[in-house]
C-alpha cells in the first residue's frame, strides 16, 4: 500500500471504491486551488466564482499483468502525465507488497515496466516496417525506422523515452504511439506523520539524489496521514493544522502545482460582476490564442485584449482604478499572456 488512492479521494472527492480485480481507472475532478481568485471574488462579489480544474485518474498499479490487459493500457496511453505515488513511510500496520519499504527500488521497477512495454510496441512495429520498405521505397517509412532503431537502443539500455531529445517534426512522428515511458513524470513521495515537517527537504534531496538531472519530471512530498486529517478539517482550522507541522500550503495543492509546471501550464484569469474564473492555458500562449480557451469565436473575431495583472487590479479596487493610474493595457494577437493576468477580450 503506497497510499495512491487514498490521494485520489483527497484529491477528488471521488469516494466510490474501485472494484476488485477491474483494469478500469476511476476519474475524478480535482479543484485548482487559486488565492487570486478568492481576492477577485471579494472584490467583485459575482454570483458564479469558476476554478480551474485538472482530471486525474486513479489505475490499477502497473505491473506485468496489468500492461497486458488491452482496456488498461488504452486508458493509460491517452493521459497526458503519469503520476508515481511513491511510499516512504514504515508501518506495522501496512506492510508494503513487496516486502520493504525502499523508494529507489519501487521508482526503477515501475521506469523499467513502461521501457518493457514500449519496447514491445517499437519490436513488433519494426517488423511490420522491414516488410513494407521491401515491397516500396518511401522515404518517411526509412525515416520512421531510423527513428524507432533509436528508441529501440534507448529502451533495451533500460533507459525511458522521456530521456529522447526530439525535433518537432520526429516528435509528430511517433505521437500516435502513445509511448508509455515517454510521458512526463511527477514523482510524489509519501512521507509518514513523523517526517512531515520535512517535506522540502525530502523532496530536495530526490532531486538532487536519486532523480537528478531525469528529463520531462518533477517531483514533490506530501504526507498522505495529514491530507486525510485535512480533508476533515474547515479552512481556518486546516490552515493552523498545517502551521503545526511548519507547513504554509497543503499537499493536494503541492501536487496540483507540480502537475501545472510538469505540463508547462498556467492560468489567466477574467472577472467582473457576473464571474470570476480561471482559464488554463499553455504558457508562453500569445493572447488570440488565449482567447480561444474562453470562447473559439473570441479567437477568430479577436481585436485585442485590454490586460491587468490581478494584484494591481486588487489594490487599486476594479478596472477604474487601474485605468486612472494607466495600468490597463491595450494588448495585440501576439502578447503574450502571463500567469495571473486579467483579460476583458475584445472581438468583432
Amino acid at each position: 500500500m503506497v497510499g495512491k488512492t487514498s490521494l485520489f479521494t483527497i484529491l477528488t472527492g471521488v469516494h466510490e471504491p474501485a472494484r476488485v480485480g477491474a483494469m478500469e481507472a476511476r476519474m475524478g475532478v480535482a479543484k485548482v486551488p487559486d488565492a487570486r481568485l478568492d481576492a477577485l471574488a471579494e472584490l467583485f462579489n459575482p454570483p458564479k466564482i469558476t476554478h480551474a480544474t485538472v482530471d486525474y485518474l486513479d489505475f490499477p498499479a502497473i505491473s506485468k499483468e496489468s500492461l497486458r490487459d488491452p482496456s488498461y493500457l488504452a486508458g493509460l496511453r491517452v493521459v497526458d502525465a503519469l503520476a508515481h505515488v511513491v511510499r516512504l513511510f514504515e508501518s506495522d500496520t501496512v506492510p508494503h507488497e513487496k516486502g520493504s519499504v525502499d523508494p529507489v527500488r519501487d521508482i526503477e521497477d515501475l521506469d523499467l515496466e513502461l521501457v518493457l512495454s514500449d519496447l514491445v510496441v517499437v519490436e513488433k512495429r519494426l517488423e511490420r516496417l522491414e516488410k513494407d520498405r521491401k515491397k516500396v521505397k518511401n522515404p518517411e517509412l526509412d525515416r520512421e525506422a531510423e527513428l524507432l532503431h533509436k528508441c529501440k537502443t534507448l529502451l533495451e539500455d533500460s533507459k525511458p523515452l522521456r530521456n529522447m531529445e526530439l525535433s518537432a517534426e520526429d516528435e509528430k512522428r511517433i505521437r500516435g504511439f502513445q509511448f508509455l515511458s515517454q510521458k512526463p513524470m511527477l514523482f510524489v513521495l509519501n512521507l509518514g506523520e513523523n517526517e512531515a515537517g520535512r517535506l522540502r527537504e525530502v523532496e530536495e534531496s530526490y532531486r538532487a539524489g536519486p532523480l537528478a538531472a531525469r528529463a520531462q519530471t518533477a517531483v514533490t512530498a506530501v504526507c498522505g496521514k495529514i491530507e486525510a486529517e485535512l480533508a476533515e478539517l474547515p479552512a481556518e482550522d486546516a490552515a493552523e493544522y498545517l502551521a503545526s507541522y511548519g507547513l504554509s500550503e497543503s499537499g493536494l495543492s503541492r501536487i496540483i502545482n507540480a502537475t501545472y509546471s510538469l505540463l508547462g501550464l498556467m492560468s489567466f484569469l477574467t472577472a467582473g460582476e457576473t464571474e470570476v474564473r480561471a482559464w488554463t492555458v499553455p504558457q508562453n500562449s500569445p493572447a488570440q490564442k488565449a482567447a480561444g480557451a474562453i470562447h473559439t469565436d473570441f479567437e477568430k473575431k479577436f481585436i485585442r485584449a485590454e490586460v491587468v495583472n490581478w494584484k494591481s487590479l486588487v489594490e487599486l479596487d476594479g478596472y477604474q482604478g487601474v485605468k486612472e493610474k494607466g495600468l490597463l493595457r491595450l494588448e495585440g494577437k501576439e502578447y503574450i499572456v502571463k500567469d495571473g493576468d486579467v483579460l476583458v477580450i475584445r472581438h468583432s
